[in-house]
């Protein structure tokens, strides 16, 4: 079982000066989801090294049990550092592909070309396709074999507009992810903010929130094991 992550390079917060990236949890807990199941995992981003955290992921109110397992693990931490350049990446090689969320990757991942052809080929070859909280943010730009955009029509969830007002960015943002997934036919549900919910749709896979993101890849686990 080989399972790629893909992490975003992006460290700006817009124009504020604050600095953004992956957030902790999204990608911690569904890591040890696979890891704990035996799986093999390679870590990817767009310019290879280390990927950026989002500073207020690190702060105690958003710790758990998963993001403290991270704190202590030297050898995962020294993995994070080293991760693969995305363009080196073929999905002949993976099982299924996951994207931990964060702001990060509405701004890099969603327009990254290699992450795009990676998600299509993934498509393509009936493979398993998942992403977290803002991650669904890169299915955006994709399209079917019809050329159609990937989501159409197809059950789909991320970060909700509430959420996003609720942590004061809907004006940082460059754009609602809510609003761009409808744009594309998705068929956008949601759950109570702030609360674990994750949508399955064929092959793929999606999540509102941080406090998703095990349950994305608990899911993305038993698809694997049927």
């Amino acid at each position: 079982m080989n399972i790629l992550f893909v992490l975003t390079s992006h460290d700006a917060l817009g124009d504020t000066g604050e600095k953004t990236g992956f957030w902790i949890e999204e990608f911690a807990a569904p890591y040890y989801v696979f890891a704990d199941a035996g799986a093999d995992i390679t870590l990817a981003s767009p310019t290879g090294g280390q990927p950026p955290i989002d500073p207020k992921s690190a702060l105690e109110d958003f710790q758990t049990e998963d993001t403290r397992r991270f704190d202590q693990d030297a050898v995962l931490q020294q993995k994070l550092a080293t991760t693969l350049k995305l363009s080196d990446i073929s999905a002949d090689d993976y099982d299924a592909v996951f994207y931990p969320g964060g702001h990060g990757p509405m701004w890099d991942l969603t327009n990254d070309q290699n992450s795009i052809e990676l998600i299509e080929s993934f498509s393509r070859q009936g493979k398993l396709i998942s992403a977290v909280c803002h991650a669904p943010s890169v299915l955006l730009n994709t399209k079917n074999a019809q050329g159609e955009p990937l989501v159409k029509n197809r059950k789909v969830t991320g970060f909700t507009n509430t959420e996003e007002a609720a942590v004061g960015l809907t004006d940082v943002v460059p754009f609602l992810l809510e609003d761009e997934l409808k744009k594309r036919g998705g068929l956008y549900s949601q759950g109570a903010d702030w609360a674990p919910y994750a949508v399955e749709d064929g092959l793929l896979i999606t999540g509102q929130n941080p406090a998703s993101s095990s349950l994305v890849a608990k899911a993305v686990l038993a698809r694997l094991n049927k």
